[in-house]
C-alpha cells in the first residue's frame, strides 16, 4: 500500500492507479463499518483509494476535536490488510494551507437536525469532500448509511457541482445487540453502553407503526418513550430519503432518523425505508 501525506505526490499516484477508483474517506479509528467500505470498493472496483483525516471544520467550538479517537498506525494496517492500494494521510496544514478561505455550502439539506444543532459541521464536510475529491478524483465514493444526513448532503453536492464520481451507500454495521458501529462508541461507560441500544429499538418500533399506517407524530410519541432513561432525544422523525424533509406519512424513500445523548456522547443511527 503506497501512503502520501502531501497533494501533488496524491495526485501523481493516484493517475497510475487501474480504473474504475473507488475511494472512501474517513477520520480515522477505523471499526468494521470503515473496513465494510472498503470492501464494498474492493468488489466493484479495480483499485481503492482510502483517506484519514481527522477534519477540525466539520468540529464546533465545544466539541470532541481534540480528543477524538485517533490510532494512525492501527488504521494503517488495517486498510493495507483490506487491500487498500493507495493511503492519503495529510495534516492540517496540507489541507488547510495558510490563507484558506474558501467554504461550500449544500444549501437546505444540511440545515435541518444534525445541522440545526452543529450549525457549521456540514459546511466543513462538503468542504474537505469537495477537496478530496478534487485530489483523489474517483470513479465510485463509497459512504456509510449510518450518516444518513451526510449521504443526503455529500449526494446533493456531487450532483450539484457536477463532480464525476457515483455515489455508493453502504449499509450500517451493527454490533449483535443492534449498536450501530461508531468511533464514538469508545467514549461510552458501561452502563452508557448498555443502554445505547434502546435508540435502535426506538427507531424499529417507530418504522413498525408507520408501515401499519400511523402517522408519523403518533409512531414518534410510542417510540419516543422506548429509549433508555439515561439518554435524552435529541431529534426522532420520519423524513425524505433526499432532502430531508420531515414526512407526515410514510412515502419511500425515507429515513426513520434518531439522534440522542448518552451522556456526553452522541449517537445518531437511522433507517432506510425504500419499499
Amino acid at each position: 500500500m503506497n501512503v502520501v501525506s502531501a497533494v501533488a505526490p496524491a495526485r501523481q499516484a493516484l493517475a497510475a492507479l487501474p480504473r474504475p477508483l473507488g475511494f472512501v474517506p474517513t477520520m480515522g479509528a477505523l471499526h468494521a463499518g470503515h473496513l465494510q467500505l472498503v470492501q464494498a470498493a474492493r468488489e466493484q472496483c479495480a483499485s481503492v483509494a482510502a483517506s484519514v483525516f481527522v477534519n477540525p471544520t466539520q468540529f464546533g467550538p465545544l466539541e470532541d476535536f481534540e480528543r477524538y479517537p485517533r490510532d494512525y498506525e492501527g488504521d494503517r494496517r488495517k486498510l493495507e490488510s483490506c487491500g487498500v492500494d493507495l493511503l492519503f494521510a495529510p495534516d492540517v496544514q496540507a489541507m488547510y494551507p495558510p490563507g484558506f478561505s474558501t467554504t461550500v455550502d449544500a444549501g437546505e439539506v444540511g440545515t435541518r437536525y444534525e445541522g440545526a444543532i452543529r450549525p457549521t459541521h456540514f459546511r466543513g464536510v462538503t468542504t474537505v469532500v469537495s477537496k478530496l475529491l478534487n485530489i483523489v478524483r474517483p470513479d465510485v465514493l463509497f459512504l456509510g448509511q449510518k450518516d444518513a444526513q451526510q449521504t443526503a448532503v455529500l449526494r446533493k453536492l456531487v450532483r450539484d457541482l457536477d463532480f464525476s464520481a457515483r455515489v455508493q451507500i453502504v449499509p450500517t454495521v451493527r454490533e449483535a445487540d443492534g449498536l450501530a458501529l461508531s468511533s464514538r462508541n469508545v467514549y461510552l461507560s458501561p452502563e452508557q453502553r448498555a443502554a445505547a441500544p434502546s435508540l435502535h429499538r426506538a427507531l424499529e418500533a417507530m418504522l413498525a407503526d408507520l408501515r401499519e399506517g400511523k402517522d408519523a407524530r403518533s409512531a414518534r410519541d410510542r417510540a419516543w418513550r422506548l429509549l433508555d432513561p439515561i439518554a435524552v432525544w435529541d431529534y426522532l422523525d420520519l423524513v425524505d430519503m433526499n432532502t430531508f424533509g420531515p414526512l407526515q406519512r410514510l412515502k419511500t424513500p425515507a429515513f426513520v432518523i434518531g439522534a440522542a445523548r448518552f451522556g456526553s456522547t452522541r449517537l445518531l443511527d437511522n433507517l432506510l425505508v425504500e419499499e
